[in-house]
């Protein structure tokens, strides 16, 4: 089932609000949303790494684990993973390993990211499964809540 305009912005908005319970978490604020082929949500989650006290923490990689664990399966295929920041490196490729089909994501990352920016995963020959993916949903929303978060750091 194809995924609307409006359903795309709806998804993001969940993922936007999981950022903002980030934020009030004091993490960096990244939230992400996973949902299966019929539009259902399957998870939410938002960055956790000074929480779990694990780098690996990322909100894309907790929706992946969640996700997984529900469908009791290591590959998603049919599904949607809407994120609020352009993925980095580790999350560019457990969304691979995961066979996720499709990759939302709000803000660019021009230093971290690994999508349209910096390693380009995707392009590389060490990607196995290319997900469809489309950036700039939210981005203005979702540059402000991480500019916001990152201000309030450096004073």
């Amino acid at each position: 089932m194809k995924t609307s305009i409006a359903q795309t912005t709806h998804f993001m908005e969940i993922a936007l609000k999981e950022a903002i319970k980030a934020k009030g978490r004091d993490e960096v604020p990244v939230g992400s949303i996973i949902i299966d082929k019929k539009n259902n949500i399957i998870t939410t989650n938002g960055n956790r790494i000074n929480e779990l006290s694990d780098p690996t923490a990322h909100a894309e990689i907790l929706c992946i684990r969640e996700a997984s664990r529900k469908l009791n399966n290591k590959r998603l295929f049919d599904c949607k993973i809407f994120t609020t920041l352009e993925p980095c490196t580790m999350c560019a490729s457990a969304i691979s390993l995961a066979r996720i089909r499709t990759l939302y994501f709000g803000a660019f990352d021009f230093k971290g990211g690994a999508i349209e920016n910096g390693v380009q995963f995707y392009n590389s020959s060490a990607c196995n499964h290319k997900p469809e993916f489309y950036g700039g949903f939210n981005e203005k929303e979702s540059s402000i809540l991480l500019k916001s978060y990152f201000e309030k750091k450096r004073v």
